[in-house]
């Protein structure tokens, strides 16, 4: 079976022969088996998860028990005092999480960084995750982006374009923060980022640019300005020009909404496209104001992708917990750019044992018979898996859930003109998908 993985206090990490692996959702424990499990894939983190306790199941027993103690120690007084603590995956972009790994908090400890934490066991000698594959492109493979190239075009860029600040904003995220769509920038592949806007209209439980009360450290600060609409044409053009099958994107981690940045982004929009039609322009959104979505539409824009963490409103609005707009606009936002026969995808932020509870999958449903979007990018959402429920105050019974990767294959087999994925597609992709 697959065994339980505990690392010590120096992050050494041991499997637990006696121990069954085991994965959590909402708060419920699941005994994990071969066929809940993948190999580990590459470019995937393993984290050790301070003040909690793992929980391992007991086959002999045939319970889930919590380890206080290193069970690998020696037996006597001082195995006490060897405290060990779970292991969790954050696995690499394109794959989406089905559980996360199984603890018990120690008192009251502190939030977790925002990151997500799936389900690791080890198996037949290696690690395993607890994840599906829902898109096949090596976009952020960290194995294919070569930091020498990076650095060399990072000088090469400060020649060509001196006073763009954008550019030396997307310096900063590639080489101090590591962020693979700046990296991809400087590589001249893929996606190009277009932070943007310095302020946002929601206040995300799980921001990861901006926690006012400090609850949990941010993983990557906010821009400080606004760039001008011909940096921002400078910095997309270049991209553009450069890359076989291109998208330039606004809104992104290390930015709150551009909407908020509209009029800016809008006469950038039509900069780059009185020079070229080629690629896509894509936005990121909350999708809070749509009268300024279409005109943006107007502009050149030629794909959304609205954030969304739940299809129902009582926990969308308790998550973004939104500033001056409803999830009402939301959907409006999303039916301006279906009338203008726009691409939409929805960023649909996964937490196992919510996002896969009947409740929500029903939902969902109803959501793609109305609107009938183009794709759902299939994201985990970075938050404390036991405190997620809490902050939307949500129950769910473990009986009444469908499993992400059961509702993934549901929802694309009951829907096939949905495109499943993780990145924004390219217009080659979406043209192969519809061929």
């Amino acid at each position: 079976m697959p065994k339980l993985l505990i690392s010590d206090e120096k992050c050494r990490i041991y499997d637990v022969p006696s121990l069954g692996a085991v994965g959590m959702k909402a708060g419920h424990y699941f005994r994990l088996y071969p066929r809940d499990l993948i190999p580990l894939p590459s470019g995937s983190e393993l984290f050790m998860l301070p003040d909690r306790m793992p929980i391992g199941y007991d086959p002999r027993g045939r319970n889930f028990i919590s380890v206080d103690a290193d069970p690998l120690a020696p037996a006597g007084p001082s195995r006490k005092k060897r405290k060990c603590f779970p292991v969790a995956a954050f696995v690499s972009p394109g794959y989406t999480a089905t559980s996360n790994t199984a603890y018990e908090e120690i008192g009251a400890p502190a939030f977790l960084p925002l990151f997500a934490y799936a389900a690791v066991a080890f198996y037949k000698g290696k690690f395993f995750v607890t994840a599906v594959r829902v898109d096949t492109e090596k976009r952020q493979d960290l194995r294919f982006m070569d930091r020498t190239l990076i650095d060399k075009n990072v000088l090469r860029f400060r020649k060509l374009f001196p006073k763009n600040r954008l550019m030396r904003h997307l310096e900063t995220c590639a080489r101090v923060y590591g962020c693979p769509a700046a990296r991809n920038f400087f590589l001249a592949r893929y996606e190009a980022p277009l932070p943007t806007s310095p302020s946002c209209n929601s206040r995300c439980a799980g921001c990861i640019s901006y926690q006012p009360d400090r609850k949990c450290p941010i993983t990557q600060p906010r821009i400080r300005f606004v760039p001008s609409p011909r940096e921002i044409a400078d910095t997309a053009l270049w991209h553009i020009g450069n890359v076989r099958d291109p998208v330039v994107s606004f809104g992104q981690g290390c930015e709150g909404e551009p909407l908020m940045a509209g009029d800016v982004i809008e006469e950038a929009v039509r900069l780059i496209r009185a020079e070229t039609g080629k690629g896509i322009i894509n936005l990121n959104t909350n999708a809070s104001r749509p009268e300024r979505i279409g005109r943006l539409f107007d502009a050149g824009l030629d794909s959304i992708r609205v954030s969304m963490n739940s299809i129902r409103e009582e926990y969308y609005t308790r998550y973004y917990r939104p500033r001056g707009y409803s999830f009402a606009d939301v959907i409006r936002s999303i039916k301006v750019a279906r009338q203008k026969k726009k691409f939409v995808s929805i960023n649909y932020l996964v937490m196992p044992g919510f996002t896969d509870s009947w409740s929500e999958f029903s939902a969902l449903r109803r959501f793609l018979e109305t609107y009938r979007i183009n794709m759902i990018q299939w994201r985990n959402l970075n938050f404390d898996p036991r405190r997620y429920c809490k902050a939307v105050h949500y129950e769910v019974k473990s009986e009444a859930m469908i499993g992400m990767a059961a509702m993934i294959t549901r929802i694309h087999r009951e829907f096939p003109f949905l495109m499943k994925g993780y990145f924004n597609p390219s217009r080659r992709r979406i043209r192969r998908f519809y061929d």
